[in-house]
């Protein structure tokens, strides 16, 4: 078993983006303008929502700013955005759709790019593939002469879409069309399933002799060419008019030269997608970033992990793997994230930043332009406090960060955009109650900062007053730009950029926010008060600012640093073992004790921490978010319907769609009866499934097996055993093993460089061309203005560092040849045959 996880191949496909805003909308169907309704967007693959925006007010441009992102758990054909207006008593009504293919998500990757709304059509929103068999027969009539038959056995379906958030009842109708002919025939339907089996056949004449005549059937053997078989999925909806799901065409010519045709295809929108002239309906700008890593076994990236872990210990750092990649892809934010992550696993980033740090300082000619820029060192330093600084922001910020934002007091001071009605006064006292809060929950947050920060700190503040050993303050403002300018500051601004909240706020919130932002920002930078007053342009915040007595601020600033990068050991809270790992809206299937009744799900608010896995009556009686609580934190106490400690916890596993007729659906198996949900999309039960896993994973008790389907009638209706205590009968699924608390798999992050590398090989050469040139030529460095972009400070060991990476990456690039050419049958359950449009 080890062996088999072992050699597996994964194919690892996320989305990040942002929906930014629409322009123009046009109007909708039905009674209502576009103008008369607030709207909002969704993201679905192909026809399951993922994501939805907020509400947001009445505008024919409104800006949407969400920032999304997410792991994609299954095939997909396109991946759609939708514009709906929110209906007051009626279904929200569509406004226009922007659908892209996967395959064309490439040409839109990382830039920001407008797309003209398409209308929504019914008929062309299809998801799904069906499993089809066609064969020609000769036959013999009653008469001795011959003709062809055709055989048509629908096997299944697999995919079908939900309707009204429930399995469908399909059925499927199957068609030999062409000219002066439309034969039909219908399957059973089959209930409440998403992968209906049909296993049904049905025949059809195609060609006679030309001695057999008879009316209205005349079909000539050359008609064979214009021949072809249409299958249709519909739901059926008893006395309403019946739901199209999709359809396929095969041309019976392709059995002219093999008899025998057996395929899976997509279904495929009404007549194939073709779109009419419509009016305009607006455009939405969108910013997408989609990434797809066949990352191979776990052997595959030996050398290549190595090779960038040996980073720290490489003289000068300039010349590791690690730098190089960083100064090769200065131009991609993203691209030092991977080496971050990889570097934090295995305890190997507060040497390398520290070295990188250090470099940085050496070309610092001023204390108080000390990181400053958008450099390496920074760049490392900011992606490890977001991943690393999650919960400890998450402790700190949240409660306060929700008061602001579910209070809404106004808190304007800017004369200029003051409302009518508006007291500036009252304005400047809610503002100053908000920034002391925010102020207070970070100088008193130093017990809460995760070693490895405070670690990395030490280190800052050791090598600035190393290089500025005149300047007193200096061990001061090294930490105070990271930790308060590039840390809480940002957070405070953009709260759900940091999953602080689960939407962008609204205008009024936002520039309060960003009013407490710039406010906290000066308060924790390092410098003289003169100083601090020149930095606001604005002066109404200069006023605000006067009103905060400098000096005491000043010292539980000073405090807070101190406790954050000294070497004094500092006793923990104790809160980070309550953080919320995951919480959201579930469907929980009840339990009674007389028998399971499949009908009996319920709306629960499900909540996990390191501790317990809760659900709730729902969001609101959720303990954790009582305004009045310690911190917004605390577990779920008389408040929650039923608690279950993680170490109890023995398996997590998906059950099959046919337990209960439901998709999306998982068990968490636990000292009691194991608990049935059902997430509301395939993203969110991938999520459940995967932090669950890792907060179990190391639990005593594990179970080996388990039952994909539930016990009722006496029996498990997976495998008919008739024992409640028995193995099941389904080994379960291994847990990758990650860091919960940094969620790394270091097997995705290596083939994340890999392919950073790969897209950046002609920089690499450039950088080799640069080595040698500097190692041959001993005047002065007329190509200095050439090779300006790189950091090269010893041109022998830069070149063999590059070498080494050249070698691995040829290595793996030769691993992934090799796999490459074992794929799936074009036609097959994994390579549908595709149709032209989505």
């Amino acid at each position: 078993m080890a062996e088999e996880d072992d050699a597996r191949i994964r194919i690892l496909q996320s989305l990040r983006g942002k929906i930014c805003e629409a322009k123009n909308l046009g109007s909708v169907s039905g009674p209502n303008r576009q103008k008369d309704l607030c709207t909002f967007c969704t993201i679905s693959l192909d026809q399951e929502e993922v994501f939805r925006t907020k509400v947001f007010d009445k505008s024919v441009s409104p800006f949407y700013g969400e920032d999304f992102y997410f792991e994609i758990p299954r095939p997909f054909q396109c991946l759609s955005f939708y514009v709906y207006a929110k209906g007051v008593f009626q279904r929200d009504l569509p406004v226009g759709k922007v659908s892209i293919r996967k395959d064309d998500l490439c040409k839109y990757s990382g830039k920001e790019n407008w797309f003209s709304l398409q209308p929504v059509d019914p008929n062309s929103e299809v998801q799904g593939k069906v499993h089809l068999e066609m064969r020609l027969n000769e036959v013999i009539t009653e008469n001795g002469s011959t003709g062809q038959q055709l055989l048509v056995r629908i096997i299944e379906c697999k995919d079908l879409p939900l309707i009204s958030g429930q399995n469908c009842d399909p059925y499927a109708t199957v068609s030999l069309v062409g000219p002066a002919r439309s034969d039909q025939k219908k399957t059973k339907v089959k209930k409440k399933t998403s992968n209906p089996q049909f296993e049904e056949t049905f025949f059809f004449e195609v060609t006679r002799s030309s001695s057999y005549s008879k009316k209205d059937f005349k079909v000539e053997e050359e008609d064979i060419e214009k021949l072809e078989i249409k299958v249709d999925l519909w739901n059926n909806e008893n006395l309403a008019q019946d739901v199209f799901l999709g359809e396929m065409r095969v041309p019976v010519k392709i059995l002219k030269d093999d008899h025998m045709h057996k395929a899976w295809y997509l279904l495929q929108p009404k007549g194939n997608g073709s779109k009419s002239k419509s009016e305009d309906l607006g455009s939405l700008r969108l910013k997408l970033t989609y990434i797809e890593d066949t990352v191979l076994p776990s052997a595959c990236y030996t050398s290549i992990c190595n090779l960038l872990l040996k980073s720290p210990d490489v003289k000068p750092i300039s010349a590791s793997a690690a730098h190089i990649l960083g100064d090769i892809c200065r131009e991609r934010h993203e691209a030092v994230l991977p080496t971050v992550r990889l570097l934090l696993y295995h305890n190997r980033f507060v040497p390398f930043v520290s070295a990188v740090a250090a470099l940085e300082l050496e070309n610092t000619q001023e204390a108080n332009t000390i990181f400053r820029g958008n450099s390496l060192a920074t760049r490392c330093i900011d992606d490890m406090m977001k991943i690393v600084g999650k919960s400890y922001l998450a402790v700190t910020l949240k409660p306060v960060i929700d008061e602001i934002c579910e209070s809404n007091k106004m808190c304007e001071i800017d004369p200029i955009k003051l409302k009518e009605g508006d007291n500036v006064e009252v304005n400047k006292e809610n503002l100053q109650v908000y920034v002391q809060k925010v102020f207070s929950s970070i100088t008193q947050s130093s017990s809460n900062c995760p070693p490895l920060m405070c670690d990395v700190f030490r280190s800052l503040r050791h090598l600035a007053c190393k290089r500025f050993a005149g300047d007193p303050h200096v061990q001061y403002s090294a930490v105070s730009s990271f930790v308060f300018l590039r840390f809480f500051a940002v957070a405070v601004l953009s709260p759900h950029s940091f999953q602080l909240r689960s939407h962008h706020p609204d205008p009024e919130i936002s520039r309060t926010l960003t009013l407490i932002s710039k406010t906290i920002q000066t308060l924790g930078s390092w410098g003289s008060l003169s100083k601090k007053l020149s930095s606001f342009k604005e002066s109404y915040m200069y006023d605000f600012y006067r009103s905060f007595q400098e000096e005491k601020y000043i010292e539980k600033v000073k405090k807070f640093l101190d406790e954050i990068s000294s070497n004094v050991n500092k006793e923990s809270s104790g809160l980070e073992d309550a953080v919320v790992l995951k919480e959201g809206e579930v469907q929980k299937r009840t339990e009674t004790k007389r028998k399971i009744v499949k009908k009996h799900f319920k709306k629960r608010w499900l909540l996990l921490t390191t501790r317990e896995l809760s659900y709730h009556k729902c969001k609101d009686s959720c303990c954790h978010h009582h305004k009045h609580s310690r911190n917004a934190f605390c577990l779920a106490g008389k408040e929650a319907l039923c608690t279950i400690d993680v170490k109890t916890i023995r398996a997590v596993e998906k059950l099959d769609e046919s337990a209960f007729n439901r998709k999306n659906m998982f068990q968490v198996v636990h000292n009691e009866k194991p608990l049935y949900v059902q997430a509301g999309n395939c993203v969110e039960a991938s999520e459940w499934l995967e932090i669950l896993g890792q907060v179990s994973r190391c639990n005593e008790g594990r179970l080996a097996t388990f039952h994909p389907s539930n016990y009722t009638n006496g029996a498990w209706q997976c495998c008919k055993s008739q024992s409640t205590n028995g193995p099941g009968c389904k080994p379960c699924t291994t847990t990758m093993l990650a860091n919960l608390q940094l969620d790394i798999d270091c097997d995705r992050e290596a083939e994340r460089i890999f392919s950073l590398l790969s897209s950046n090989e002609a920089k690499l050469q450039n950088m080799e061309d640069a080595c040698a040139s500097m190692a041959v030529y001993q005047g002065p460095q007329r190509e200095q203005e050439e090779y300006s972009k790189f950091t090269i400070q010893e041109p022998k060991e830069t070149f063999q560092t590059l070498k080494q990476l050249r070698n691995v990456m040829e290595e793996l690039q030769r691993q992934h040849n090799s796999r490459n050419n074992i794929t799936a049958q074009y036609g097959s359950l994994d390579n549908p045959i595709v149709g032209k449009t989505c």
